[in-house]
């Protein structure tokens, strides 16, 4: 096969040590020499590692991605003048079962990657890649105070206190004051309930909030509560934080990410994780939306076999990135944001309704009135045989006098 670039490193990477498989062209021609070397992950070593690659010539280097142990590899590489420094998929380079070891690994890397059998991955920017960070940290940080606010829905329900039937939001000032008088010590329903506050203090719902608010409710509920309350309140400000963060660090791309609000059901956290994850110029690493869609894996995948498919179940991948995007296409269908019908586009009263003519076709006739192109070789009713046989007499057999 024919080899495209003349040394390559092909790197093995793991958490405390890498393997390093370097190809190079052989003393006689048409052969090639391999060589395996080992380092520890320390950056000052990984740092040695990259210059002494460039001093043996190397000029591209390619990995698997392994996490958070390959940025270390990555960036210490970048210092240097390689040609090309790629992270490629683990799955396009797998091993065989039973001939896998850290050295083949390196070397089948290197391998690969001098035919041009590998294509490196996405690599974000340094400062896309501290909003991703923060954009991450976020999905996370939310989704913990999501889980205390679902323990201090247990807590309650454990102790009869059935306030989430009632009102649509734990966390809401209404029952936030509510909530507070309990831990403090009041029991009585009706006490409680008059602590509601706005659209709340309805006959029906002050009803309902004092049955809802009579249970056994302890000391030790008391103390739970407080518990996940406090969590409550520290996620909720580390959320505003990293929000901060995330605005100041969005500033150089507030252009694109203008743009990016005025997608129907896109707000500033969906189109911040989206400028995170994919970028703000998609089109210079992804050579169609078919491909970003797939690497999203937002698109059905492929499972053929003898010519039956199996299934087209979507890849695990875009772990932070796809709900997002779900979450965008929900809020899409529940907001109506259809720009008005012009005024000769509005039915007057009493006219017929008649379908929107299709662009470019408002000449020709609805193609429910065009001739079929067979047509013409039917026959015709009074050249078609009667067919023998009863025919109406079974589907219509006569009335029974």
């Amino acid at each position: 096969m024919r080899v495209m670039y003349e040394r390559v490193a092909g790197i093995d990477v793991n958490k405390d040590m890498i393997k390093v498989g370097i190809r190079g062209p052989g003393h006689r021609a048409w052969t090639r020499t391999s060589e395996v070397l080992e380092f520890r992950t320390f950056y000052g070593v990984l740092q040695t590692v990259a210059r002494d690659l460039r001093k043996r010539g190397v000029t591209h280097a390619v990995m698997e991605a392994s996490g958070v142990y390959t940025e270390p590899v990555y960036y210490a590489l970048a210092e240097q003048d390689f040609e090309q420094v790629a992270v490629i998929n683990p799955a396009h380079a797998k091993a065989l079962k039973g001939h896998k070891t850290d050295a083949k690994d390196a070397l089948r890397l290197a391998e690969l990657f001098e035919c041009g059998l590998l294509r490196g991955s996405y690599i974000p920017s340094q400062a896309l890649k501290d909003l991703r960070d923060l954009t991450r940290y976020r999905t996370k940080t939310v989704q913990a105070r999501t889980s205390e606010i679902q323990r201090l829905a247990k807590a309650l329900e454990s102790a009869g206190i059935k306030l989430d039937s009632v009102v649509s939001d734990l966390t809401g000032k209404s029952a936030g004051l509510m909530i507070e008088s309990l831990i403090d010590g009041e029991r009585r329903g009706q006490v409680l309930a008059d602590l509601a506050i706005g659209r709340m203090r309805t006959a029906g719902k002050l009803a309902d909030l004092s049955q809802a608010l009579t249970g056994r409710f302890t000391e030790h509920h008391a103390a739970l509560c407080r518990l996940h309350r406090d969590r409550i309140a520290l996620f909720s400000a580390a959320v505003e934080d990293l929000e901060a963060r995330i605005a100041v660090k969005a500033t150089p791309c507030q252009r694109e990410l203008e743009l990016l609000k005025s997608i129907p059901g896109f707000g500033d956290a969906v189109a911040q994780a989206r400028l995170a994850e994919i970028g703000p110029a998609p089109h210079e690493y992804f050579a169609s939306h078919e491909k970003l869609a797939s690497w999203v894996t937002l698109c059905p995948g492929n499972h053929m076999s003898a010519g039956k498919r199996k299934h087209g179940r979507t890849d695990d991948a875009g772990t932070y990135i796809k709900p997002m995007l779900v979450q965008a296409a929900w809020s899409a269908i529940k907001t109506d944001q259809d720009p008005e019908p012009a005024a000769s586009q509005v039915p007057q009263a009493g006219a017929p309704l008649r379908w929107p003519e299709e662009p470019g076709r408002g000449e020709e006739s609805d193609r429910r009135d065009r001739p079929h192109p067979a047509d013409d070789r039917l026959p015709g009713a009074q050249e078609r045989q009667a067919v023998p046989g009863p025919r109406l007499r079974l589907l219509h057999p006569a009335g029974v006098p």
